[in-house]
């Protein structure tokens, strides 16, 4: 079992400094109430909407905004999850790290960009497998939209994740509190894992967020949930206290 916790943030605008601030108060908050691990949102180092500032601001997996994400887990002694912009060569990814601090950080890059907006800025990357093991426990990673492919959260519960950890923007609306909602839930249910979706809140650039982060079980039920303001959620991921509804609901096992 591990305990984790999910930051729903207002970023602080195109500030790294502010944002890394607010990540590392969250993350003490947190290691105080036992957690191992922290998720915060989509772009939470950069801010979703800060524009062409992003790729101003966009820095390498081993760039200054990453190696100080790791100094504040080691300080913090506790993981965290962010959403940063990556420069790579000529490229620009939407991408989230996984640093704890000890060991090399672990990055995805956002495979399905959402709207013009996304695709004006960031390059797509090929639909990957971001697997890792936090203590005891194999996660994988998604960014926001990527969670709405059925797809991609089927070949990571296949591939061995217990829980996917899911970084995310989604807008203010009907469309942003069904997937909250209904959506992300059943993803959890239909593949009998955890499922940590956390959603930037307020206000940012041209963009209003939904809020309504959640962290989903097997069962399809909430462990924790947020409404539309800043929460820092915490809840217990463990596995073995869902082996009845894994043996209920036997979709991986019954995949053809």
């Amino acid at each position: 079992m591990i305990r984790i916790s999910a930051l729903q943030m207002q970023t602080a605008g195109a500030n790294v400094d502010a944002n890394l601030s607010r990540i590392e108060r969250a993350a003490k908050q947190a290691a105080a109430a036992g957690a191992s691990l922290l998720v915060t949102p989509e772009l939470s180092l950069m801010s979703y909407g800060g524009g062409e500032r992003m790729v101003d601001l966009a820095e390498p997996a081993d760039g200054p905004a990453v190696s100080r994400l790791e100094e504040v887990a080691r300080r913090s002694g506790i993981a965290i999850v962010a959403g940063f912009a990556e420069k790579a060569g000529s490229a620009v990814y939407n991408s989230a790290v996984y640093a704890d601090g000890t060991t090399p950080p672990s990055v995805y890059r956002k495979a399905y960009l959402y709207g013009d907006y996304e695709r004006a800025l960031f390059t797509p990357e090929a639909p990957q497998s971001c697997l890792f093991t936090h203590q005891g426990i194999t996660l994988g990673m998604l960014i926001c939209y990527d969670v709405e492919f059925p797809e991609n959260v089927r070949r990571l519960a296949v591939a061995g994740a217990e829980l996917i950890v899911v970084p995310t923007a989604t807008p203010a609306g009907a469309s942003g509190t069904f997937i909250a909602e209904k959506m992300v839930p059943v993803r959890a249910f239909e593949n009998q894992i955890f499922v940590a979706y956390v959603n930037n809140c307020g206000n940012d650039g041209d963009f209003e967020f939904a809020g309504r982060s959640i962290v989903a079980a097997p069962d399809g039920s909430a462990l924790a949930t947020a409404e539309l303001s800043e929460a820092l959620l915490t809840a217990d991921v463990d596995p073995s206290a869902y082996d009845r509804s894994r043996s209920e609901n036997t979709y991986l096992r019954d995949l053809l």
